[in-house]
């Protein structure tokens, strides 16, 4: 079971939650312009990185509000929660580094 920390909530029970898929997906800046195929890539084409990788969440079982977190997805490891809109804290997820960018980031 993971313990996630709700930055509205504070730490609940992994059961609380739904997993919203991958954060920072830009929407189109002119969908119209898209062809299908362009289209279908932004709907359902997304990384599937192993390591580090910054994901949505929502807590339905609580407050309903959505927030990202970066979670290592061979360990489960959550490395750091922050809210909707706020960039991540950790420094870089390409570079595979593990550490939050601000001390007490990591949950």
């Amino acid at each position: 079971m993971i313990l996630i920390s709700c930055p509205n909530c504070g730490p609940r029970d992994e059961t609380e939650f739904h997993y919203g898929g991958q954060a920072h997906v830009p929407y189109p800046e002119d969908p119209n312009a898209l062809s299908d195929d362009e289209w279908g890539r932004y709907l359902f084409y997304r990384e599937n990185t192993k390591g580090l990788f910054a994901e949505r969440w929502v807590h339905t079982g609580g407050c309903r509000k959505w927030f990202n977190a970066v979670r290592d997805t061979a360990t489960y490891r959550i490395a750091a929660i922050y809210r909707m809109g706020e960039a991540s804290p950790v420094s870089s997820l390409a570079s595979g580094e593990t550490r939050p960018t601000h001390p007490g980031g990591a949950k």
